[in-house]
């Protein structure tokens, strides 16, 4: 007979935190078989260039869906925070101050913390868009999005996100949150971009991770005490977005003003 085994671990999430619900299928599929083709090493030169053009293409495509949307600020988390849960209220409710400082709030578009931030910004009768991932297990957009693109590729993607935003908050999220996390974080010590404001929101949940870069790569002079004091930890939705908008406003030299106007010869 099989014998039950207790788990060998517990949720080091406090109570109040209780643990996503994996009520989403979100990023578990495979990889669409084109791109999965492409990443798995050389091809031939024909199936090279073509994708190499269909990269390209993705790129503008974002430059103009993305070239009018003003000043954002992009929230990161899971998606698989669901609406009964106080990470997804925290960023419904940074999602509305953000868009009561004046930013359009972006995210990657799915539910979840994507779903809570751009419907605060909503409610705030402000603007929210999001850039949406081509998956094989098909996801929306969530329904708060004024304005969305799907990308094929998380690199351009991810490109997207930086070059729009001027700050940015990561709620409680999984590997690709501290995918986000970490490119930012390195752009930022390689000075490819200027020192724009990262915010982590939920002391408790990435409190471990504080730890280990201060115990293990900060001591192991892998980083730079700069490196870690450039990350800050707030978990006041007000104070986050003071923080970001004071800094970004000083970083960028941002002024209230019109946005920029569409040319219609340019088909925009």
């Amino acid at each position: 007979m099989e014998q039950e085994i207790e788990p060998a671990f517990q949720s080091v999430l406090p109570e109040r935190h209780e643990p996503a619900k994996s009520g989403t299928d979100w990023g578990k599929g495979a990889p669409t078989s084109e791109v999965e083709r492409f990443l798995h090493g050389p091809q031939t030169r024909g199936f090279e260039l073509w994708r190499a053009t269909r990269i390209f293409w993705e790129l503008v495509n974002g430059f103009r869906a993305l070239h009018f949307v003003g000043p954002c600020v992009t929230v990161f988390g899971s998606a698989r925070f669901t609406e009964d849960q106080p990470y997804y209220q925290l960023a419904r409710q940074v999602g509305n101050l953000i868009a009561k400082a004046g930013f359009t709030v972006m995210t990657g578009g799915g539910p979840g913390i994507m779903e809570a931030a751009n419907r605060g910004a909503k409610e705030a009768n402000g603007y929210s868009v999001g850039c949406n991932i081509q998956l094989e297990h098909e996801q929306k957009p969530n329904r708060y999005l004024d304005r969305w693109i799907t990308f094929r590729h998380f690199s351009v993607r991810k490109m997207m996100l930086v070059k729009y935003s001027y700050a940015f908050i990561a709620m409680p999220g999984g590997y690709g949150t501290l995918d986000e996390i970490f490119e930012l974080a390195t752009l930022v010590q390689t000075h490819k971009v200027q020192n724009m404001p990262l915010v982590l929101m939920g002391k408790d949940y990435w409190q471990p991770l504080l730890d280990f870069l201060r115990n293990k790569l900060l001591v192991a002079k892998t980083i730079d005490a700069e490196d870690l004091d450039r990350i800050l930890v707030i978990d006041s939705p007000d104070e986050a977005v003071e923080a970001i908008t004071k800094i970004a406003m000083k970083q960028f030299g941002l002024t209230y003003g019109p946005r920029l106007k569409r040319r219609w010869w340019l088909a925009e």
